[in-house]
């Protein structure tokens, strides 16, 4: 197959779509607009000249914009593999993992704070849900500024959560279970308190001077014009060093610099001891942005107002990522047997392709998160969540996705609020919302992730102010809201509708909570009376129950594990589709919508495994119905 042209500011809209970093910045786009991507299908529009976009545009787009575009696509000169590839059987891909938040899961001293020994506590309840592996978020030494993603030692467990040999016990009590462990790796960033930042901040001359991104300057003027994720400039200036720090996220979280080559072995050394101990797989955040345009250069502003992050485009995907993902997994992700999984934001389903093809070399599989918002809506909008956009967002993933490529499937974690209370907050429908979640992680051709509470089906708390928040993200945004002059109450009205803190309350074990004897160190709304393990244990038709059936299902089934999908023609408020593997094959149906919806009848013979309503006639509001089929 000849190599594509590369793209200029002559080449046509269609030849960047054809690009498939341009097809994910385009699609992107789109989805943050409202828009769909499909305008490009358009004759007319295919044909138009990038250099023509500033014209056309009205002004919206500048000859900066195109240029700065142009040079991102020009970075990326590998393309996914286009032929067949073989399907390659793993243990991640069968399993069923299940991410616990340290903090918030089982307090064994009665300190009001979750900690190892309480997670080694509760095994056998992981065990009898079907969990395959626990995702630990993580339980390193950190001052607690964003949770612990801001790392002091990383060979050090915080005190609060126990010591190394607690983690041990940990790990073989996982192993004894035949269950795995999985540890959040934070690599992108380490916190200011780190001995590497210490050092590299004390001495110019120190060898961990190249570690991190410090630059002399003046006081009032950052380096460049990037922003940070969490609110405001991504630079902190330093005065006692006279120097500015680059931090991405929190202003004590400081950007690691992946192009010291003394600071890469470092952290493949740091990963080989962690699977020394018997850690037997990473999930790695925010791993997308370890790579920075050289120089640091300014970001474009056209492309800052549209994302909402400006200098996104000079670390989303920068000129090195794929260098350095290959170099992590032959030094330290070697054997086949680890899994490496990256939360990448940005990154779209192409670029995913590039970075977990098994001809690649690099990771297993990504978490994309476009699916959990509206195309126009971000996660601090207040919205009701249209089921459709998850309809069309999984069927154009599982097709584009073939036998040699692998996706992550979830809807909750600790980065955000609950899916069912976005979907539909209303209490009569939380059941059926919650399960219907399930059956699609369950039964779409990928690896599920659970994260604590979600197989209860837990909803968004009634926080009343903001002093009742911890989550460092929501209390920049309601500070920056507040400078530019937004009234109180719309203020924490846009942070309760995104605050992370709606996932990282205390997991309900029993009407009284049963997480501590102590005073949780962040206090929920009191929900824990009604939603909690006591109360759905042995119940049928609960939520917990729901999911235990369908992991069983999926365990037993290798067609819900490998099978082809095959979407079924259908109105829009209900999803058909099929898995099949061989003889056996099994028919899902989805009512996607809060009023009944017909539907046609499975084909004859089929057996009706699992229904969250009646199982026959019209679909109920949000029911989800299965059947074997071969």
């Amino acid at each position: 197959m000849p190599e594509p042209a590369p793209i200029t500011r002559r080449s046509r809209v269609r030849e960047l779509y054809a690009h498939p970093l341009g097809r994910d910045i385009v699609d992107s786009l789109a989805h943050q607009v409202g828009r769909s991507p499909r305008w490009v299908d358009n004759p007319l529009v295919g044909a138009l000249r990038l250099g023509a976009l500033p014209r056309l545009s009205g002004g919206r787009l500048d000859d900066a914009f195109v240029d700065a575009l142009v040079g991102l696509l020009a970075a990326v000169p590998d393309r996914p593999n286009p032929g067949p590839m073989p399907l390659r059987e793993a243990w991640f891909k069968e399993a069923v993992f299940y991410q616990v938040y340290p903090c918030s899961f089982q307090d064994s001293d009665g300190d009001g704070i979750g900690d190892l020994r309480g997670i080694l506590s509760r095994l056998d309840y992981l065990k009898g849900l079907g969990v395959d592996a626990l995702w630990l978020s993580p339980i390193y030494d950190s001052p607690m500024d964003d949770m612990g993603y801001d790392i002091r030692d990383y060979r050090k467990v915080l005190a609060e959560f126990g010591t190394l040999d607690d983690l041990d016990a940990l790990i073989a009590g996982l192993h004894e279970r035949g269950m795995r462990l999985v540890m959040d790796l934070v690599v992108n960033h380490s916190s200011d308190e780190h001995a590497w930042f210490r050092e590299a901040l004390a001495d110019p001359d120190s060898p961990y001077r190249d570690y991190y991104f410090l630059r002399e300057g003046e006081p009032d003027t950052p380096p460049n014009n990037w922003r940070s994720f969490f609110s405001g400039p991504a630079w902190r200036w330093f005065p006692e060093a006279g120097v500015w720090g680059l931090h991405l996220f929190s202003s004590k979280q400081m950007d690691l610099n992946w192009g010291s080559e003394r600071m890469r072995a470092d952290v493949v050394d740091m990963v080989r001891w962690w699977r020394e101990r018997g850690v037997d797989g990473f999930r790695l955040d925010v791993i997308n942005l370890i790579s920075k345009t050289p120089g640091l250069p300014d970001g474009n502003e056209t492309i800052g107002a549209l994302t909402g992050f400006t200098g996104l485009e000079h670390y989303f995907h920068g000129p090195r990522l794929h260098e350095h993902l290959r170099q992590l997994r032959a030094e330290a992700f070697d054997d086949p047997d680890c899994v490496a999984i990256g939360e990448t934001p940005a990154i779209g389903a192409q670029m995913g392709k590039l970075m977990v093809g098994d001809d690649r070399g690099e990771l297993d599989m990504v978490f994309n998160f476009e699916h959990l918002e509206n195309p126009g809506r971000t996660r601090f909008d207040a919205y009701r969540y249209d089921l459709r956009h998850l309809k069309r967002y999984y069927t154009r993933w599982q097709a584009d996705y073939g036998d040699g490529y692998w996706m992550s499937l979830f809807f909750d974690n600790h980065d955000n609020p609950r899916m069912v209370s976005k979907v539909d907050p209303r209490s009569e429908h939380r059941v059926a919302v919650a399960k219907l979640l399930a059956t699609v992680m369950f039964t779409l051709r990928g690896t599920p992730f659970l994260y604590q509470g979600q197989e209860l089906g837990a909803v968004d708390q009634r926080f009343v102010a903001l002093d009742e928040l911890r989550d460092v993200e929501s209390l920049n945004l309601a500070a920056e809201l507040a400078a530019t002059g937004t009234p109180p109450d719309e203020v924490f009205a846009r942070v309760l509708a995104g605050t992370r803190d709606h996932t990282r309350v205390p997991m309900a074990w029993d009407a009284s909570g049963g997480f501590t004897t102590g005073v949780p160190w962040l206090a929920g709304d009191g929900g824990h009376a009604e939603i909690n393990v006591a109360s759905q244990e042995g119940d049928a038709a609960s939520v917990l129950e729901w999911h235990r059936a369908l992991i069983a299902l999926r365990r037993d089934s290798p067609a819900l594990v490998y099978g082809e999908t095959l979407v079924e023609r259908s109105g829009s408020r209900v999803w058909r589709y099929r898995r099949r593997r061989g003889a056996e094959e099994y028919l899902v149906v989805l009512n996607l919508g809060d009023r009944p919806a017909r539907t046609a009848p499975p084909p004859a013979g089929a057996e009706l495994l699992l229904a969250s309503g009646s199982g026959t006639g019209s679909l109920a509001p949000y029911e989800a119905r299965l059947w074997r089929l071969g």
